[in-house]
């Protein structure tokens, strides 16, 4: 097996560590949390039960802690191409801390925290990793995302 030429330099890292992503807000809709619910065969009443999840802590529908998953989310730009053109998701790691609710402007922003080099069997390999930061109207940091991506 030959070992691939490496592509990626120390100043590319340094230009890329950091960039972030232009912002997205999305408003969360009662018909989205069920729909969401539904579709993942999740019938907690916190999300699928309007008139039991007013009596509970929350005071109505909250979203199941995979929705913001849905939330589109733009890539931060990277200040140079990438000569790969598969791209793999090698997972996230999620960190709640609010509820998200009825009503709430969620606004998305993706950070770019590491890139490193490898070399697989497929080849060089670029593995990237982002911080996504999930905040709602008022400020508050409802949950964050480390997602790591593969690119081919």
């Amino acid at each position: 097996m030959t070992t691939s030429p490496s592509f990626l330099t120390a100043e590319m890292r340094e230009q890329a560590i950091g960039v972030q992503s232009n912002p997205l807000t999305m408003e969360v809709e009662k018909g989205a949390i069920m729909k969401f619910a539904e579709a993942i065969g999740d019938n907690n009443p916190l999300w699928t039960d309007e008139v039991l999840a007013r009596k509970r802590k929350y005071g109505g529908l909250i979203t199941p802690p995979t929705f913001l998953r849905s939330i589109r989310i733009e890539r931060p730009e990277l200040p140079f191409d990438l000569p790969f053109t598969r791209l793999l998701d090698g997972g996230s790691d999620w960190e709640y801390f609010q509820p998200v609710r009825v009503g709430d402007h969620i606004t998305a922003t993706s950070q770019i925290t590491d890139l490193q080099e490898r070399s697989g069997r497929m080849g060089l390999m670029i593995i990237m990793t982002n911080l996504i930061t999930y905040v709602n109207q008022f400020k508050e940091i409802v949950a964050t995302q480390t997602n790591t991506s593969i690119r081919y």
